[in-house]
């Protein structure tokens, strides 16, 4: 039986022998909106808990208009013309965009306007986060756990901030969209490794799906509401792009129905563990380096057994990255056995401590290739073992694990989140 993984821009089709038990987990498929724009600007005339988006500044007022950064597929030619126009009383030079990097690297001119669109990039003045330059920034407030939150100075400037992305399941967060724009889109790294600590990460609850109780969906959603005014523009997608709701207003409010709407169209749960779990990173752009990719993998992990395999298929066109903190701790560990304990020892001294944590959590469990456009080397680099051809490594992974072994293949990676019922 042939398969069709999303990859990149276009697709990957895997052959699984007709013989093996598989299941296919999708999530419930939902229809785009008819009309993408026409459903946003009646979300900003109407939203949730808080007057029309029209009504909240005056035009000697200052909006800052928060974006997410190329790996993300948020539609901003599809929400960006009916925002503008629901603020047709503020003249341009009261409106920014601020690009919600975190920790990422800058976005290039060419992928501001992939972003944006080149007319809204030459158009409107646009900041972007540089969470490391300290004078950038500050202080707001300290939250209840701990986490002294330093924000961009600017953007503290503005007497509204219109919080923008999507929804959809987070590894640790819960969810994505709602105040992770402010935290950690536009935070200081000193605040966002807090926020993600291996003290945060270790509990429990700061897992796939999970909001209240969740320390680190609290700690963001508290330290986004000391930047208040704010205002929600988040979206939820369909496996191609499409808009299936829009989710504006009251941050808190707003961002729970989308929550809601998402967890019950993406997440499945399911009755035993696999032996294989094939996954994607959701395509393009999320499937863009190895960084991001642990995403997948954490989405496999979820119902891959003990000593299982798990089998990602991202593109990488970006590589690790190459110099990112995150090549540096796996280069430095030098082995899976290795790396949890590297992590621990320096979570002070590198950045990106959290998504290597995942990776090590995983990887203490199971065996994880990668297919991708990487060479070996690269894949290696990364203490992941290359996948080769896909079709053959299956059947090497079926003679291994048993000709009674359980195969499930998550075709949209992330957007799919499987759980153990039990």
């Amino acid at each position: 039986m042939k398969v069709t993984l999303a990859y990149g821009k276009s697709a990957l089709r895997v052959n699984i022998p007709d013989e093996h038990k598989m299941d296919v987990i999708v999530p419930r498929y939902v229809k785009g909106v008819p009309d993408e724009q026409d459903a946003v600007s009646k979300a900003l005339a109407d939203p949730i808990c808080h007057k029309a988006l029209k009504d909240a500044v005056n035009p000697d007022q200052k909006v800052a208009i928060v974006f997410s950064d190329i790996t993300r597929a948020t539609p901003y030619h599809v929400l960006v013309p009916p925002l503008l126009k629901s603020l047709k009383q503020v003249p341009d030079r009261n409106i920014t965009f601020f690009c919600a990097t975190g920790t990422h690297r800058v976005a290039t001119r060419k992928e501001l306007n992939t972003i944006l669109g080149k007319e809204i990039v030459e158009r409107f003045r646009i900041v972007q986060n540089d969470a490391a330059k300290r004078e950038q920034f500050q202080y707001v407030g300290t939250t209840k756990a701990g986490n002294r939150i330093l924000l961009n100075k600017e953007i503290l400037e503005y007497d509204l901030r219109i919080l923008t992305g999507f929804i959809e399941p987070h590894f640790f967060a819960g969810f994505s969209g709602g105040g992770k724009a402010l935290m950690p889109g536009m935070a200081h790294l000193d605040s966002i490794r807090y926020n993600h600590s291996i003290r945060m990460l270790e509990n429990p609850m700061a897992r796939w799906g999970n909001t209240h109780g969740n320390p680190l969906w609290e700690d963001v959603m508290e330290a986004a509401e000391f930047a208040a005014p704010l205002f929600l523009l988040n979206i939820t997608l369909n496996r191609n792009k499409e808009i299936t709701g829009v989710f504006a207003g009251e941050l808190r409010e707003a961002h729970k129905r989308g929550c809601m709407f998402v967890k019950e169209t993406a997440m499945v749960p399911l009755d035993q563990p696999y032996d294989i779990v094939v996954t994607s990173n959701s395509g393009y752009p999320l499937d863009l380096n190895i960084y991001q990719s642990v995403k997948g993998m954490s989405a496999a992990e979820q119902v891959v057994k003990k000593g299982g395999t798990i089998v990602i298929a991202a593109e990488c066109w970006d590589g690790i990255p190459s110099g990112s903190d995150f090549e540096k701790i796996l280069i430095s560990a030098g082995s899976v056995p290795a790396l949890m304990d590297f992590v621990r020892k320096n979570e002070a001294v590198y950045q990106d401590t959290w998504q290597v944590y995942f990776q090590a959590m995983i990887q203490e469990k199971t065996t994880v290739y990668l297919y991708s456009t990487l060479d070996d080397t690269t894949v290696e680099r990364a203490l992941l073992k290359p996948a080769g051809n896909l079709d053959q490594l299956l059947l090497k992974l079926i003679q291994h694990h048993g000709k009674e072994s359980r195969i499930c293949v998550l075709p949209e990676g992330p957007l799919t989140i499987p759980y153990l019922s039990s």
